[in-house]
């Protein structure tokens, strides 16, 4: 599958770069951050990021699932273990979480109580900013049961996403809020607020986060992915309750979070091993990703 496949124009973020995806065309808008990350290694084989290395990423999401094209796959199976689509998922399975609030390429914003239609949208995805509608993407979620709040547009808006699930009658609702979108979180908590629901900020894609954004995420998350962020490792790791992984943690700042975290472990099939620690984060030095101050 080549570049010449894709639909529209997307901007998103990988290895913390800024990019810009047409047909035909990768665009690097930011140097990477990242300098080294254990979970591209595993997945990708990349030991050293750079432009050209991000490029190549791109370049195989579009080949290898069809990202951002008009035939996009939907692969369900797990591909990070603490992933926050694989949390939600289970979640929703486990019948804690009514419905997701997610992002999609060629989507945007998307409500679903379809686990299998979260992990597909999920599992590869990086940090959306603004995406195209593509058609066949968007008839596939209306076909899992999914609802594209913007279907002419495809806009990201995650309060709005939450207030329209809210109106089609979920009361626990999970959403995704991307780090460099930290300001929805107030909103979505307002919103939590008015209308008597429960809703549960899994806050993602924080390589890029600033010190603004990791003291919101702080203050109104519930559970939260470090990404390669030392800001959110200080700040955030620092009022967690609990921690999962230690290349990427993920952290559970609230009481809903780590309800949801050690849910989430019950059906986690791989060997796990727990203990108490005095403080949090708990940090191995050599395991994490190396980003660029």
């Amino acid at each position: 599958m080549s570049l010449d496949r894709v639909v529209g124009e997307h901007e998103f973020y990988c290895c913390g770069a800024r990019i810009l995806l047409r047909r035909g065309e990768i665009k690097v808008l930011s140097e990477p951050r990242i300098v080294y990350c254990p979970l591209l290694e595993s997945m990708y084989g990349v030991r050293e990021v750079d432009v050209e290395t991000v490029k190549r990423i791109v370049e195989e999401k579009v080949r290898g699932f069809g990202f951002c094209c008009g035939c996009r796959l939907f692969d369900s199976s797990m591909a990070v273990p603490y992933g926050s689509s694989e949390i939600i998922s289970v979640c929703i399975d486990l019948g804690l979480i009514d419905c997701g609030v997610v992002v999609c390429d060629g989507a945007g914003t998307v409500i679903t109580s379809n686990p299998k239609l979260i992990q597909g949208i999920g599992a590869r995805l990086t940090g959306i900013i603004r995406t195209s509608p593509v058609d066949s993407t968007i008839n596939y979620i209306r076909s899992m049961g999914g609802i594209v709040l913007d279907e002419s547009t495809a806009r990201i808006d995650q309060a709005g996403g939450v207030a329209k699930a809210i109106e089609l009658g979920y009361r626990r609702i999970a959403v995704t809020v991307a780090g460099f979108d930290s300001s929805s979180i107030e909103a979505i908590r307002h919103i939590e607020s008015e209308r008597g629901v429960e809703v549960a900020v899994f806050s993602v894609c924080n390589t890029c986060a600033s010190k603004e954004d990791a003291m919101r995420i702080a203050s109104g998350a519930d559970v939260v992915c470090a990404s390669a962020s030392r800001l959110i490792r200080e700040i955030v790791g620092s009022k967690a309750v609990m921690q999962l992984g230690v290349a990427i943690p993920v952290y559970a700042l609230t009481r809903l979070g780590k309800k949801l975290l050690l849910s989430y472990l019950t059906v986690f099939e791989d060997r796990i091993v727990v203990f108490r620690v005095h403080s949090l984060p708990y940090i191995v030095e050599g395991r994490m990703p190396i980003a660029k101050e």
